[in-house]
């Protein structure tokens, strides 16, 4: 996740052209009503999502020989073949033959990248509302090498909901394989340049690959392996953030998949308007957000290792990682397979 500081600027620029609906408490959003789920079958794939291989996965893309992952370093460049080369293993295509890679002029970055840089994009077709994306997306750069030759390898920001992604990948890949594919598309997003400004997310918004207005939702996934402070007694917990800002029904399906099926504690501190992290303003999905697509920002909250060399591989809580790419996995199976896509509030 970037930092404050970077985003201040753009946060005022932008907070009055956002077209953002009146914030809705988390509470209020069903209010007299009881969302009904309409997909089955779901729970029989996310067994697909395996504690080995994220451990595995998560241990070479958050390696030293990946220096930190930095926006337009030899170590981003990696990063990005590592994901190509993960998708093509797992037989999942390259939307509309761009290579799975989306190309970032370096003038794009405002002096903060050396080289182009590049997205990374995998994409399974859906059956009858094929024009209709769900966005799954989170960033794959982290700060690099500092000054003094540490490198931050990144495990949980964002390297957690990296290879989460690639293991919900390979969850809905098996549905395909089974004959179960989603009824709308899915596109799987791994963005750069988050931590220097939100440039990959940005890019992608300004040069779509698939129109805005047929995307149905992006689900953000920036940091969800590890456990915060607060939460350190009751550790089967996730911030949510957004869910209800766009679409109240968006929100009620993220609360109905957990009460069925995941059962972590939701917390919605930093999903308050006046939270003074406005964290809302600081990952991919806000990108996507100030375009009117409906928003969930999945996130631990920071720790004592957040941008620091000490954010290791070892201090993931992979069981907890699962659990919660499930329920990413299981929202986003609801949202492509229901009749009529979400409603905006």
């Amino acid at each position: 996740m970037m930092t404050k500081s970077i985003v201040l600027f753009a946060v005022l620029l932008s907070i009055n052209s956002c077209k953002l609906s009146k914030h809705i408490l988390p509470q209020e959003a069903t209010a007299g009503q009881e969302l009904v789920l309409e997909s089955k079958g779901a729970t029989a794939y996310t067994k697909q999502i395996s504690i080995v291989e994220l451990e595995e996965q998560l241990t070479y893309f958050a390696a030293d020989a990946m220096e930190g992952r930095a926006t337009g370093e030899e170590g981003q460049r990696k990063a990005a073949i590592f994901l190509k080369e993960a998708y093509l293993k797992l037989g999942i295509a390259s939307p509309k033959g761009i290579d799975y890679f989306q190309n970032i002029p370096k003038e794009y970055f405002n002096g903060r990248s050396k080289t182009d840089a590049v997205n990374v994009m995998a994409y399974i077709k859906g059956t009858e509302k094929p024009e209709e994306i769900v966005v799954i997306s989170a960033h794959y750069d982290h700060i690099g090498i500092s000054d003094n030759g540490e490198i931050n390898n990144g495990a949980d920001d964002d390297g957690s909901g990296t290879i989460g992604i690639l293991q919900i990948a390979k969850a809905f890949q098996k549905a395909v394989k089974d004959g179960k594919s989603p009824k709308r598309s899915i596109l799987f997003l791994h963005v750069v340049g988050e931590e220097i400004g939100l440039y990959g997310s940005r890019y992608y918004t300004e040069n779509p690959i698939f129109p805005l207005q047929n995307t149905v939702t992006d689900l953000n996934i920036d940091m969800i392996g590890r456990v915060d402070d607060k939460h350190a007694a009751q550790p089967k917990y996730l911030y949510i953030i957004g869910s209800d800002k766009l679409s109240n029904q968006l929100h009620a399906i993220n609360e109905k998949i957990n009460k069925q099926y995941t059962n972590l504690d939701f917390d919605y501190t930093f999903n308050d308007e006046n939270d003074p992290n406005r964290f809302y303003y600081r990952s991919d999905h806000y990108n996507f957000a100030k375009n009117n697509v409906p928003v969930i920002f999945y996130f631990n909250g920071t720790h004592a290792d957040y941008h620091k060399k000490t954010d290791t591989v070892d201090k993931i809580d992979f069981p907890l990682l699962k659990q919660r790419c499930e329920h990413v996995f299981l929202t986003a199976w609801e949202i492509a397979n229901r009749k009529e896509r979400l409603q905006l509030n």
